[in-house]
């Protein structure tokens, strides 16, 4: 005779706990019914695809809608005589490694000394840069200063989109987003799907979400980092100059320094306004063109790309006090800066993207993959500074 222990699990299964397992499916839908009803009610229908795909990725422009930053007549990186003759240090390779890069690039005196690759990613890869496009937009706006189409960083925001142009948010200034000191209400909240930052990536109307902010704080008093002090620039380059983003970015950037492959800039819909904040997509060696036209005081062989004095305000740091109360020793305008060797300054993104400029050593270093270090060491990331460290090295 069989014992009760070797009975079918099935048949343990008691009344009580059946209606425990239907309780709890009923409770499981009726959230999904209720976040549903909100979402469509609200009109933050954005809420389904930020449950959807819960997390950023470097591939998410396969989920947006793109414009393209077309090229012109490309100009190849030439190859150093040491041409990935050294290979990486044990130690910096494990760290790049056990933070999944796809690609490490380091340009010395306008050619390439070293680049890798993994994960099938190659030298014509397309990837996110997330807030590395932070600094592209200031790159813009600098351009647009020296073509005219914007007078002043000190114009106030007002003049180009008009909802800035009353009550408190007439005082915010050009120069106040670059700084990211505009003062407003803005959340920067990544893992919250109610925040605006997540509505701005995943939602469909970027102008409505940009402009929609409150000024709590006097501009130009406070710096907080804000990704939609940076969207803000972008509809003001829209404005000033007639142009997307996309286009103004090949004019200006992408043809004169002979980008190799078109980038892709994804937008808050078809025919809509790019993600100025973020999304500007392309491969290591282009990323790197932005390094040597900044290492190059923002000339590119010669020709003046933005105008000199915007170039050094851009890599100096911005002295706004942050929430700590001391002044900021490590942003300027749009770039980040090493607040112990002020001279070196890179571009940023969420996770792990960075285009480095060492001005003493001629050197351009990009990293670009999947996950960021959590330790910090002189205000920056671990790998930057092991990259900062292996680029003096060249």
């Amino acid at each position: 005779m069989l014992s009760s222990t070797c009975l079918p699990v099935g048949r343990l299964t008691t009344p009580a706990m059946k209606k425990f397992i239907r309780g709890i499916v009923a409770i499981f839908l009726l959230i999904i019914v209720v976040f549903s009803a909100y979402a469509v009610v609200s009109g933050k229908t954005y809420l389904f695809e930020a449950v959807w795909y819960n997390f950023a990725n470097i591939d998410d422009y396969e989920k947006f809608t793109n414009n393209t930053v077309v090229t012109g007549v490309s100009q190849p990186w030439d190859l150093s005589a040491d041409y990935n003759k050294n290979p990486l240090p044990a130690e910096l390779k494990k760290m790049l490694e056990d933070l999944e890069t796809i690609a490490v690039l380091a340009i010395k005196n306008d050619s390439i000394v070293q680049e890798y690759y993994w994960d099938g990613y190659s030298d014509s890869s397309l990837s996110g840069s997330f807030s590395m496009a932070k600094s592209i937009t200031s790159l813009l706006i600098g351009a647009a200063i020296k073509e005219g189409k914007i007078q002043s960083i000190l114009d106030p925001v007002g003049n180009y989109l008009p909802e800035f142009k009353t009550g408190d948010k007439a005082k915010v200034r050009i120069v106040d987003l670059l700084t990211m000191s505009s003062g407003s209400n803005w959340d920067e909240a990544y893992a919250n799907p109610f925040s605006v930052t997540t509505e701005l990536y995943y939602g469909h109307d970027a102008y409505k979400v940009a402009t929609g902010v409150s000024i709590i704080h006097k501009p130009g008093t406070l710096h907080d980092y804000k990704s939609g002090d940076t969207q803000l620039l972008g509809l003001i380059l829209e404005n000033a100059t007639g142009k997307s983003l996309s286009a103004y970015a090949a004019e200006k950037l992408w043809q004169p320094m002979g980008a190799e492959h078109a980038a892709l800039w994804s937008t808050d819909h078809i025919g809509g306004s790019e993600k100025a904040y973020c999304c500007f997509n392309s491969n290591a060696r282009d990323f790197a063109r932005l390094g040597q036209m900044m290492l190059d005081s923002g000339r590119w062989k010669g020709n003046e790309i933005i105008p000199r004095d915007y170039y050094l305000q851009s890599i100096k740091p911005c002295m706004i006090p942050d929430d700590s109360g001391k002044p900021c020793t490590y942003y300027g305008y749009q770039w980040w800066i090493v607040p112990s060797h002020p001279e070196i300054f890179y571009a940023r993104g969420i996770l792990g993207q960075y285009t480095i400029v060492i001005p003493s050593k001629k050197t351009v270093i990009v990293r670009l993959g999947k996950k960021r270090g959590e330790k910090k060491i002189d205000n920056v990331s671990e790998e930057v500074d092991a990259l900062i460290k292996w680029g003096q090295g060249f």
